[in-house]
């Protein structure tokens, strides 16, 4: 049989018991409810490369080459802290980014949020290389140049006079069409762009000659009947070369190319990159 004390006694630590845990619960309860937001820190490592902060100038200035306005769809390809993205929709743009990291997508939305431009700057979980671009006007980017490499054939792919804009970092041998450094700036201040060029390698018909046109990225060269063509180039469908004493300029649309006073019909076509 057991004694009076003994329950006495059992009753008492299972009541400091049930006190104490209720004291741990409460003490607990607060830490849960009082944890930091996510705060990315400068170098922390991502999929494919670690993030660093752009600054505001050089975003800035990435938008101002490409010529950013309410008429454009930007996807910013790796958007971290989402500052491009939200940039571009202050000026109106549409603009989506692709990010790995799902806490930098959360803090990206809530900045947006907080920027008053959620409607125009969203933001997704994804993997840069399977991002379907097709819809873009723009597109921004802050990687490592093996990564841009990796990217360019997708990149040279899109509809011709689609813009790309790039921090400090370079496309290989496609050299930029314009670049410039952002001010004020410390560090990652260079903004360098490219506008995709229509494919235009191949032979063509002008006129009663034969025009034969090798591709460099945007930079031309070749043959009107004999005469070499010089100092041509595109800039997206717009092309412009010379022959002789005449410099033709004009619009590509697919197989035809049509200027003031001219116009060609592709015969075939060549790889151009």
């Amino acid at each position: 049989m057991i004694g009076v004390a003994h329950v006495r006694r059992g009753l008492g630590i299972l009541a400091c018991t049930l006190v104490a845990a209720n004291v741990y619960a409460q003490a607990a309860q607060p830490q849960q409810q009082t944890q930091k937001p996510f705060e990315p820190v400068s170098g922390q490592p991502g999929k494919d490369v670690v993030w660093v902060p752009t600054p505001q100038a050089t975003v800035d200035k990435m938008l101002e080459l490409t010529h950013v306005t309410a008429k454009d769809y930007l996807i910013d390809l790796g958007s971290g802290n989402g500052i491009t993205v939200i940039t571009a929709a202050k000026k109106g743009a549409t603009a989506l980014g692709v990010e790995f990291n799902p806490d930098m997508v959360a803090l990206a939305q809530r900045l947006a949020k907080e920027a008053g431009v959620a409607d125009k700057a969203t933001f997704v979980k994804g993997d840069l290389f399977e991002a379907d671009l097709s819809k873009a006007t723009v597109i921004t980017l802050f990687l490592l140049p093996d990564i841009n490499l990796k990217l360019r054939p997708k990149l040279l792919d899109l509809k011709p006079g689609t813009r790309i804009a790039s921090n400090t970092f370079t496309m290989g041998d496609w050299e930029p069409d314009a670049q410039a450094s952002a001010t004020p700036c410390t560090t990652w201040c260079t903004a360098l762009t490219w506008v995709v060029p229509a494919k235009v390698a191949g032979t063509w018909r002008l006129g009663d000659q034969t025009l034969n046109l090798s591709q460099q990225y945007q930079m031309l060269s070749g043959t009107l009947g004999k005469t070499p063509v010089k100092e041509g180039k595109l800039n997206g469908e717009e092309i412009t070369f010379t022959a002789g004493t005449r410099k033709y300029s004009g619009r590509v649309n697919g197989n035809t190319m049509t200027g003031t006073g001219w116009s060609a019909t592709r015969s075939s076509s060549a790889s151009s990159r």
